[in-house]
């Protein structure tokens, strides 16, 4: 059985490397803005290839993303105008079967995009190295930055795990760096070996449950508060 979890490295970056991730962190997300608004021109567009057809070379041109970054943002502001067109849809069912009256207006305006988090491709924008390093890549070339992180996070990454794709995530009042990294790791299926315990229940209407262990305890869960009672009325 497979298990996705996300592993936070701190990275220990110089002067010169925070300047470039922050540089390329807020480039990034002025092209999600631009792309944005292009969709919502053109009739909210959620292709994104389509998107990305019009919208890749002006990304480059104005924006000075690399090319991967450049065909990550309109992938990511067609699923966003996706999730949209799928709230308004539904709203729309619902207000025709009377479940509301409110209107949603998601898309009465283009989304606009404040976080910087960026979005890196494993292999293609980021990779590591040995010595807990990362390379990763800026609008000025690649640099290579030490991490620290959860000690059982680091051996995965070095050692086993499947790695994905990552965010780049600025928190801003302490003014740091982290890579949020995917990882999928092979975990064993639970068998009847692993359960320490088992515990069988019989559900009724005198008593909602009756949970019963191994070990002989039985405990008695009444509906005596509940059982509907009957009425009689008299015209």
């Amino acid at each position: 059985m497979k298990t996705v979890l996300t592993a936070k490295l701190k990275l220990n970056t110089t002067p010169e490397q925070f300047k470039a991730l922050r540089t390329t962190q807020l480039a990034y997300r002025d092209a999600l803005n631009y792309v944005s608004q292009y969709a919502f021109a053109h009739g909210k567009m959620s292709n994104a290839v389509r998107l990305q057809d019009a919208t890749y070379e002006e990304i480059r041109l104005r924006f000075h993303l690399p090319s991967q970054m450049a065909c990550s943002v309109p992938r990511q502001v067609a699923a966003s105008y996706k999730t949209l067109w799928t709230k308004v849809k539904h709203n729309a069912v619902h207000r025709k079967e009377g479940k509301t009256k409110k209107r949603y207006k998601g898309l009465d305006k283009a989304p606009k995009f404040i976080s910087p988090t960026l979005t890196y491709q494993y292999k293609k924008d980021y990779t590591f190295k040995k010595e807990q390093q990362v390379s990763i890549l800026t609008l000025e070339g690649r640099v290579i930055v030490p991490y620290t992180g959860y000690n059982k996070h680091v051996a995965l990454i070095q050692r086993g795990a499947e790695i994905g794709a990552s965010k780049l995530w600025y928190d801003k009042p302490k003014k740091q760096f982290y890579l949020l990294v995917s990882l999928e790791i092979e975990t064993a299926d639970p068998t009847p070996e692993t359960h320490k315990q088992v515990v069988g229940v019989d559900v009724g209407m005198r008593y909602l449950a009756v949970t019963a262990t191994m070990q002989g305890d039985c405990t008695f869960h009444s509906g005596k508060q509940i059982v509907p009672r009957q009425t009689t009325t008299h015209d």
